[in-house]
């Protein structure tokens, strides 16, 4: 195999890879958990929501910028495929009122969790697009009673022109 052709499947590899990532191939209605699995992998959280759907959360991160979940009937169809890491769904985090287990379940498990040991909380982070499309890290702090306290959106500068590099 020639340096080129070798090349060319890892290119392919690696877009294939990305393209079962986001479920494509994959019909709601028809699909199954088998399906989603076969084609999209082990899911990194699975969940059982109130109407009895499960929800299978595939991160993207820590440098990727979407959460993928897909959410299957009570009898294991897939119902949808919906991406997480919206700037929509920062409006569904109220400081004071959004508990640990809401934000779980708009944008699935966080990338990186840290600890604030002076103002006891918990710090979930999230690697996604912000409003101009452009990486930003979000945020999220929790009390020790599973409640959010404050939310950060910040821009991704290290990349930018004159940006911290590592």
């Amino acid at each position: 195999m020639t340096l080129k052709q070798f090349a060319t499947a890892v290119a392919v590899l690696l877009l294939a890879g990305c393209v079962s990532y986001a479920g494509r191939g994959l019909v709601p209605g028809q699909s199954t958990v088998r399906d989603v699995e076969a084609l999209m992998g082990a899911p990194a959280d699975r969940r059982t929501d109130a109407s009895g759907d499960t929800v299978l959360y595939y991160p993207r991160g820590p440098a990727g910028l979407h959460t993928y979940a897909a959410r299957l009937s009570p009898g294991g169809v897939l119902k949808s495929i919906e991406q997480l890491l919206t700037v929509g769904n920062l409006k569904k985090l109220v400081p004071g009122v959004t508990t640990a287990d809401q934000v779980r379940e708009h944008f699935g498990p966080p990338g990186q969790i840290s600890r604030l040991e002076r103002q006891q909380r918990d710090v979930w982070e999230y690697y996604m697009a912000g409003t101009d499309d452009e990486p930003h890290f979000l945020y999220v702090q929790l009390s020790r009673d599973g409640i959010v306290r404050e939310v950060l959106l910040l821009k991704d500068f290290k990349n930018e022109p004159g940006g911290a590099k590592d």
